[in-house]
């Protein structure tokens, strides 16, 4: 687990933490580009760091870098002029109002000399010029195979992101040699995070951390810049006036849903209640919305589709959760009592957070474990399993098809909770209804927050 410098910013700051692979996958990126012009896509949620993952990996030499404001197109070339001339050392073109000119420029420049040019923010082209990606791609495909670009985009709107690259109908599919998403921190590096700025840490503040901010790395760094590490200090911090958090679920979303957000939110909020059927949701919100399913789902990726493992019908048996644990805390208990912020009744939300984090927080250790339980690679399959009529349920089933093994754990806050047996009744009827793991070593395992 790398470990390295300052995330960039003002003050006393949280440390740049983990991205060790992806680092060195920009690096070595840049090292091919010395011979063959690579185009690089950087992609993930807001907040995740993606700009301060890039800025990471290039800090040992100069880059150029354009951030794509919403101004006029001659207002940014005139930015982008400068950044060229204060960076390069060089004159430019002299004043244009088109960025195909800029960067037809640097194409041909880096024929002569290697250059690696960051564009962040790069959706925003749509709203200052939708043709810069058709100009981009006849530029590119002009010059690229004599160029030495090391040419990197990245954007935060993620499903505009996606649509550049990967619908077929525009100019620039295809176009990227590398398209790489950036995740959230894992279980280990937020230990590891942890471990420095609290080193008496709990359990119950390890799982806050995961549970309010998913290892993103933004939230993350707010808390530990703020000092806030225990669970409480965290609730104090994300609930209070001026929080950036409470307004942070509506920014991001808004962006990416557009005008029709709020059916949106809607479903997003009653899965977060825990309304996880499609049935479910359709009761709260009164009308049938499986083309807005499907859209989050596929488009927006803020939903994911659960079934049992091993159920045969790809209908039947639905589950859906929020994959964001973020987004999950911030419907399930900031856009749910948003009238009270409104009225700025903060310790009355904090009431409300406490009362029901023992649920809320059950669901997320759950998560935790899986995440745990991946990152050891010791599995070729984990899942969940249910029955149709929601009497059998088995948190986590992890199978190793390497060598015939299978096991079942059972995920509570309290070690006192765990029933071995009744996981062994389940886990009868679970062999039974599905007919798997005939020959496997089978065994029982419980998780609580002991096992952090």
């Amino acid at each position: 687990m790398g470990v390295s410098e300052l995330v960039r910013g003002k003050g006393k700051n949280m440390r740049f933490f983990d991205r060790t692979e992806e680092i060195a996958s920009l690096r070595e990126i840049r090292g091919r580009a010395k011979d063959n012009a690579q185009f690089t896509v950087v992609t993930g949620r807001r907040r995740i760091g993606k700009t301060s993952l890039v800025w990471k990996a290039y800090e040992d030499e100069p880059i150029l870098y354009f951030f794509v404001a919403r101004k006029a197109e001659g207002d940014l070339c005139e930015d982008y002029r400068f950044e060229i001339e204060s960076k390069l050392g060089i004159p430019t073109m002299g004043r244009t109002e088109r960025f195909a000119d800029v960067f037809e420029f640097l194409m041909k420049l880096s024929v002569e000399r290697p250059l690696t040019l960051f564009i962040d923010e790069f959706q925003e082209f749509f709203r200052v010029n939708k043709s810069v990606y058709s100009d981009m791609q006849r530029v590119w495909d002009l010059y690229s195979p004599k160029a030495r670009m090391n040419l990197v985009v990245c954007g935060s709107i993620y499903s505009m992101m996606t649509k550049i690259f990967r619908d077929k109908k525009e100019p620039l599919y295809n176009r990227q040699t590398h398209f790489m998403t950036v995740r959230p921190f894992t279980p280990v590096v937020l230990k590891e995070i942890l471990a420095e700025y609290h080193p008496g840490y709990t359990a119950e503040d390890l799982l806050a951390l995961y549970a309010f901010t998913g290892g993103v790395a933004k939230y993350v760094q707010l808390l530990v810049d703020a000092g806030a590490t225990t669970k409480a200090a965290m609730l104090n911090h994300i609930i209070k006036a001026d929080s950036i958090f409470l307004g942070e679920g509506k920014a991001i979303l808004i962006e990416e849903f557009g005008k029709d957000y709020g059916v949106y939110f809607s479903i997003l909020s009653a899965i977060a209640r825990g309304k996880t059927s499609r049935a479910e949701i359709e009761s709260v919100i009164g009308r049938e919305i499986g083309g807005y399913l499907t859209k989050l789902e596929n488009e927006y990726e803020v939903i994911a589709k659960k079934q049992p493992l091993f159920e045969k019908s790809s209908t039947k048996n639905i589950r859906y959760t929020i994959e964001d644990n973020f987004f999950t805390f911030w419907f399930r208990f900031i856009y749910k009592y948003s009238y009270m912020l409104e009225i700025e009744n903060y310790e009355s939300v904090k009431t409300i957070i406490n009362r029901d984090y023992e649920t809320f927080s059950g669901l997320m250790l759950e998560r935790y474990f899986r995440r745990v339980l991946m990152g050891r690679q010791s599995y070729t399959r984990i899942g969940g399993w249910w029955d149709r009529k929601g009497e059998n349920e088995i948190d986590i089933v992890a199978e190793n098809e390497l060598n015939d093994e299978a096991t079942f754990f059972e995920v509570k806050r309290k070690a006192g909770n765990i029933d071995l047996e009744v996981l062994e009744q389940k886990v009868a009827t679970f062999l039974r209804a599905t007919g798997e793991f005939k020959g496997y070593t089978l065994s029982y395992r419980g998780l609580s927050m002991d096992d952090m």
